[in-house]
């Protein structure tokens, strides 16, 4: 499998170049202290992990419990202590790979019911069966397209909430911006504002590969209790947490979508937090 994820990496990044500029464009903004070839270098090592990203997901449909533990390792203390606390939490996490194997590891270890925002898939066919593969564990998965009503069985329980917080907000104008990678740039207010109205713990996650086929997420508390912050606050400390990670591990993250495709207006200044 890993010989045939070489092969389309490599056809996907040489031959048919599938969003090479946005990627090497992204990354001249994210590093611009970096060398031509140092870019490319990183590139070339994306590619095979996106390609890995999609394999490895084939061997997840008939993946066991064991096997799953023992390619993807968390320490699940933060969880603990939050589950005996008896608060409810979110989880930030970013456009990292494998985020399939941490779909269904990551309820493994942990007594939180594990809730998974997620965007349905157009195909129906496909959306069933890989809406089947996502749940073998015990997650729940909740449709970004009907959120709220998705949340109300939870409400009045204890659950661990995942959601993606770096990507880019539809409209520009309905965001929080500052400086990511040295670059303004417009965040979701959604994944701030939902922590702070329900006084929630927020954790926050990154995902890195200890070897191919060998996963391991680092997991860091950012609050007990979301309110507590002022506003615009938790938004600051998950961007530098995610820019702090993208240094340590450049090609694990998804830099083949338009992450900065809103330019910064004067008329944004009411929401800039800073950074």
């Amino acid at each position: 499998m890993y010989i045939l994820s070489d092969i389309l990496a490599a056809l996907l990044y040489y031959v048919i170049g599938y969003r090479r500029k946005v990627v090497m464009v992204n990354l001249r903004i994210a590093f611009p202290q970096k060398s031509e070839q140092e870019l490319k270098a990183i590139a070339r090592r994306f590619y095979r992990n996106f390609v890995d990203n999609f394999i490895e997901a084939i061997k997840l449909f008939s993946a066991s419990p064991a096997w799953i533990k023992k390619h993807f390792e968390v320490d699940p203390a933060i969880f603990d202590h939050l589950y005996r606390k008896g608060v409810r939490a979110q989880l930030h996490l970013g456009h990292n790979f494998n985020w399939e194997m941490a779909n269904l590891a990551v309820p493994l270890y942990t007594e939180f019911p594990f809730l998974v925002v997620y965007m349905p898939i157009k195909n129906k066919a496909f959306d069933k069966i890989f809406y089947k593969m996502r749940r073998s564990t015990g997650t729940i998965l909740l449709p970004a397209t009907d959120m709220k009503n998705a949340m109300l069985p939870f409400r009045d329980q204890q659950y661990l909430l995942t959601l993606v917080a770096d990507q880019a907000p539809g409209s520009p104008s309905n965001a929080y911006w500052l400086n990511f990678m040295g670059r303004p740039t417009d965040f979701l207010r959604g994944p701030e504002r939902g922590a702070r109205a329900g006084e929630l713990a927020v954790v926050f996650g990154q995902i890195y590969k200890v070897r191919r086929g060998y996963y391991k997420a680092d997991v860091e508390l950012a609050t007990e209790n979301a309110s507590e912050l002022p506003e615009g606050e938790l938004t600051r400390m998950y961007v530098r947490f995610l820019e702090k990670f993208l240094h340590q591990h450049p090609d694990m993250w998804l830099w083949s979508h338009r992450r900065w495709k809103h330019e910064w207006k004067e008329e944004y200044r009411k929401w800039w937090i800073g950074g």
